[in-house]
């Protein structure tokens, strides 16, 4: 596949963070993307490389991390199909403040930077939904740091689980199924905890009949139980989301 192929407009429905876009603007948005494909374990950008494009997933699974002081990488985002992510700034020259790798092979269209500011000052109505989502990533990120600051690990745990339901749930039986197979070490690198805490409140949830494991997956039980410890807010699940 040729890397530098631009992306035909296709008349999909938008999803993820792409949802702030009308399907006109999504169209103007997909006319001046490049296609490239990802691989598994690829590092996207670095912090502090030049933020110089935007990037939007047409499939695969990227995370987003920030590098701790003590060198760890702290989950913020899991970016899956639909979701556009960037770090725009019209001050000087932009750098990422965290890291993209990749999880799940796919494929990825980019957005060059100069090229997005010709279709900002060409329409007005694409440039009012750019500042939606925007504003959009703005608050994802105020509300996560949120979660790990103000209400401790078993808050931040209880948050990182309705998330995970919001962007992977499913309807189950015994609750929302979350579809993604994810591990205690993965779950508290987005808790900036360590995998012993994660077991210990996983294992306490458990026995209050919250969650439940099921052939590797996690199922959440008692919904109401998770936004009680976290203080939910009722965010959007827009917002509330990986």
């Amino acid at each position: 596949m040729n890397p530098t192929a631009r992306i035909p407009i296709c008349n999909e429905g938008t999803e993820g963070t792409a949802r702030c876009f009308s399907a006109d603007s999504f169209a103007k948005l997909q006319s001046i993307m490049y296609r490239k494909t990802i691989e598994k374990g690829t590092v996207l950008f670095w912090e502090g490389d030049p933020a110089d494009k935007l990037l939007f997933v047409r499939s695969g699974r990227l995370r987003i991390t920030k590098t701790s002081d003590n060198g760890r990488h702290i989950t913020l985002y899991l970016l899956q199909n639909g979701d556009l992510y960037g770090q725009p700034d019209p001050s000087g020259k932009p750098v990422h403040s965290f890291n993209a790798e990749v999880i799940e092979p796919g494929e990825i269209g980019l957005i060059q930077m100069a090229d997005l500011e010709v279709l900002l000052w060409q329409h007005g109505d694409f440039a009012i939904e750019f500042m939606k989502w925007m504003g959009l990533m703005h608050r994802m990120t105020q509300t996560k740091f949120r979660d790990l600051m103000l209400y401790g690990k078993s808050g931040a745990l209880c948050s990182l689980l309705i998330r995970l339901c919001n962007s992977n749930g499913v309807p189950d039986s015994d609750g929302t199924l979350i579809s993604l197979k994810i591990n205690h070490t993965e779950l508290a690198d987005m808790i900036g905890a360590s995998r012993e805490c994660v077991n210990r409140m996983l294992s306490e949830y458990r026995k209050e009949n919250v969650i439940l494991v099921k052939d590797g997956y996690l199922v959440v039980k008692d919904m109401d139980y998770l936004r009680k410890i976290c203080r939910c807010e009722s965010c959007p699940k827009e917002v509330c989301r990986m």
